[in-house]
């Protein structure tokens, strides 16, 4: 069998990185001061037209951004509260501070997203 498939990759061209545990979601989280994870599953299709957005976001913006599909830790699916996909969520230093779960999201509102979340009520 060939295991060469494209959905191996681990890594967009701009740094979107996949995560595939808690475990390593918490490693991003530990090393980053903002973090966008967008959770999603294999067959949604909202969630892979979302990733050439994810590749402008990581470029326009100085947030970590990763790709989580919790199928391999189900626990993580209730430890954010995940309802459907794809849900995005934002973190500033390793805690969750906004989350959207609305399909899809256009890259200047989730440009707008990732830098709301890093002022502070000025």
């Amino acid at each position: 069998m060939d295991t060469t498939t494209e959905d191996m990759d681990t890594t967009t061209e701009h740094g979107v990185r996949t995560v595939e545990t808690r475990d390593e979601l918490d490693d991003v989280l530990a090393t980053a001061d903002r973090v966008l994870a967008m959770v999603r599953t294999s067959g949604c299709t909202i969630c892979k037209s979302m990733e050439p957005i994810l590749d402008i976001a990581a470029k326009a913006t100085d947030a970590t951004v990763v790709v989580f599909n919790p199928e391999r830790d189900l626990d993580a699916v209730d430890a954010f509260d995940v309802r459907s996909v794809p849900t995005l969520l934002l973190f500033a230093d390793g805690e969750l501070i906004d989350r959207r779960a609305d399909g899809f999201v256009p890259a200047e509102e989730l440009i707008e997203f990732v830098e709301s979340g890093s002022e502070s009520d000025a």
